[in-house]
């Protein structure tokens, strides 16, 4: 992607729900992970999506969906917004005006993740599990998705690490935590998308610490965030 074009509405590929949802395959993910790195309209898109989508699993049943449910489900919500009427907007409204969802798709995203949210709770098709992390900082949010051994760790609105300091991920099994090689900071908005490996059969929690700048043995200093998988 041109670096020049990275914040325009043309050069973004409408991944944002997808993303959300875990509808995304490995590959996709990540090219869109780093996508989100350069592109403040992705990233303002992706937030407005998590609110809901990280309030509501935690609140659903768990069914057991059709095994093709989540696509015929993200086949509709792209036709919906490709087919949404375009609606003609002020030019006072600045960049908003600009971005590529109108906001009529970003109702129909919002409330597929509604529907997809609540059917394909844990233990539904999808085998991902969604959990909310509790977060010992006033105003922050976390959100850990496990699939397949593999978790991604979504955090918004947490401190900067204090200086000379840098959050590390830890797994806890039995007995004390054990140190991850995976080290993040966030945005200027707080914010991270941390892949954290490793979270397979038997890891009951995992903690994020701020630790000595390249990581610790031991953590040094109370949980920032504690994420509870059994």
């Amino acid at each position: 992607m041109n670096r020049d074009d990275r914040n325009l509405p043309e050069a973004c590929g409408g991944n944002a729900a997808p993303y959300v949802l875990g509808a995304l395959s490995r590959e996709e993910s990540d090219a869109f992970c780093r996508h989100l790195d350069t592109c403040t309209i992705c990233r303002d898109e992706v937030a407005a999506l998590q609110v809901v989508a990280s309030a509501l699993p935690a609140a659903a049943p768990q069914l057991k969906a059709p095994s093709d449910l989540k696509r015929r489900v993200m086949g509709a919500v792209q036709m919906d917004a490709q087919t949404a009427p375009a609606r003609p907007r002020p030019r006072a409204a600045g960049r908003l005006s600009h971005r590529r969802p109108a906001l009529a798709a970003l109702a129909v995203a919002a409330a597929v993740v509604l529907l997809v949210a609540v059917v394909l709770a844990p233990g539904g098709g999808s085998g991902m599990r969604v959990i909310r992390a509790e977060v010992r900082a006033p105003g922050a949010s976390a959100v850990l998705r496990v699939q397949g051994g593999q978790a991604q760790l979504m955090v918004s609105r947490l401190p900067q690490s204090p200086l000379g300091r840098v959050y590390q991920v830890w797994l806890k099994r039995s007995g004390a935590p054990q140190p991850t090689a995976t080290l993040f900071t966030v945005s200027s908005r707080g914010a991270a998308n941390v892949g954290v490996p490793g979270v397979g059969h038997g890891v009951r929690e995992l903690l994020v610490t701020a630790e000595p700048i390249g990581g610790s043995l031991r953590p040094t200093r109370a949980p920032v965030i504690v994420a509870r998988l059994s």
